[in-house]
């Protein structure tokens, strides 16, 4: 995406160019495949893994792009991540709902998290993701891209409107700071 933002692809891409579409992807759907590694949980995986929900999502969200209007240059990853955990919420559901299909044998030495190890870390990720809806726009943009993306502080700098890497560094650094003080007073 050198040279161009996803705003300016995806203004490319409403107008039928497939290339943009292509770029476009080969920009997002990597992130998108690193953010959602391990949110799926084991036992919720039937015959789709991570990288079939993430390029499902990705198809369906495209699909319905019309009506998305991006304010900022990193809507759209926000907006795809979003459908994508909306997604990975369905899957879960879903998996809560069946039967386990494997019958268990008393001698089997469990080698998963335990239900209440589950349930922990499921808490967890939800005090995260309420904390996270309750920062202002620019502190969440800071955290997915820095953390759940892995985006460098030079990517995250152009993003977030800031100077430069060290700037976005720096926004980064507060934004975890607020975001940890949001889990802590939620945990109280």
């Amino acid at each position: 995406m050198k040279g161009e933002s996803s705003v300016e692809l995806l203004a490319k891409v409403r107008a039928g160019d497939d290339e943009a579409l292509e770029r476009l992807l080969q920009y997002h759907v990597p992130r998108l495949r690193r953010w959602a590694t391990g949110r799926l949980p084991a036992w919720a995986r039937d015959r789709d893994d991570t990288d079939d929900l993430v390029q499902e999502t990705v198809v369906r969200t495209l699909r319905k792009i019309e009506g998305f209007d991006p304010q900022h240059e990193g809507a759209l990853q926000a907006y795809l991540r979003q459908a994508l955990v909306n997604r990975i919420r369905d899957a879960v559901r879903r998996a809560d709902r069946r039967p386990s299909a494997v019958p268990l044998d008393d001698d089997m030495a469990a080698t998963e998290e335990s239900p209440l190890e589950q349930a922990i870390g499921r808490e967890a990720l939800a005090r995260y993701d309420a904390a996270l809806t309750a920062l202002r726009d620019q502190d969440r943009e800071a955290i997915v891209g820095r953390i759940e993306l892995g985006q460098s502080y030079d990517e995250l700098a152009g993003a977030l409107g800031k100077p430069g890497g060290e700037a976005a560094r720096v926004a980064v650094h507060r934004a975890l700071l607020r975001l940890a003080e949001v889990m802590r007073d939620a945990g109280r």
